[in-house]
């Protein structure tokens, strides 16, 4: 069965691993390098790979350092171009393309709607069993997954503290829109668990709350009574590993 840990999710960094007991994967790199490192059990090159969403930094950071130190990095070519990642360590994706094989892990990725240059979200399986949804950093998702046993999923905002936020003058009218286009809010979230076959599914974990716009214990409690499932919130500072 897939195993997927959060070591910091939001605005301040980045960093997931998604495990079959066999093969690692890291999804993401937005910490500074040596933070990566320790949370990571300096470990580092005992990953089969990084998968990176897009290029921002709190998703890319590391991502120089980790190519410095011979680890293999997966990306679109939009973000590789914008981070300016080159090498023979740097591997484009293309969304729905080709599933990439990565021991006994294997991902397809597929395309968000974010305002990066061509953000991916991951569909992760192990041969051993087990098949993991990651999306995050979008506004939606056009798409339905089968087989799903895990869910990691950005629920970044509620669309009422969002707008109560904008109305109290703590948050600007420009940044609620951009927010609102390129972000998951968990009224969202909600709705495309509720449109994707749930009954394998053993855990969901919410990602990359806002600091200001979110409610952890709300949110945890939507959707387990949307879904009927064990849901989680991701760790928004780094943890040790």
């Amino acid at each position: 069965m897939i195993a997927f840990r959060a070591y910091a999710s939001g605005s301040s960094g980045n960093l997931y691993t998604v495990s079959d007991g066999e093969t690692t994967v890291a999804i993401e790199a937005g910490l500074p390098y040596r933070q990566l490192q320790r949370a990571l059990d300096h470990r580092v090159q005992g990953l089969a790979g990084v998968l990176i969403s897009h290029c921002h930094g709190d998703h890319a950071q590391a991502v120089p350092h980790l190519l410095r130190a011979g680890v293999d990095c997966y990306m679109s070519r939009g973000t590789a171009e914008a981070l300016g990642s080159r090498g023979h360590r740097v591997h484009h994706l293309t969304a729905k393309h080709l599933e990439l094989g990565l021991g006994s892990l294997s991902v397809m990725p597929f395309d968000l709607r974010h305002d990066a240059p061509e953000p991916l979200g991951f569909v992760i399986s192990s041969r051993h069993g087990g098949r993991l949804l990651h999306m995050s950093d979008t506004g939606y998702s056009p798409y339905r997954f089968e087989g799903l046993t895990a869910v990691a999923i950005e629920a970044n905002f509620s669309e009422r503290i969002l707008r109560e936020n904008v109305e109290n003058g703590s948050i600007p009218r420009a940044h609620m829109l951009r927010v609102m286009a390129s972000h998951m809010s968990i009224e969202r979230a909600v709705d495309l668990l509720k449109a994707n076959d749930l009954s394998r599914v053993e855990e969901i974990h919410l990602l990359h709350l806002s600091d200001t716009s979110s409610s952890e214990d709300e949110f945890r409690q939507l959707v387990t009574r949307a879904t009927g499932k064990p849901t989680y919130i991701a760790d928004r500072k780094e943890t040790a590993a």
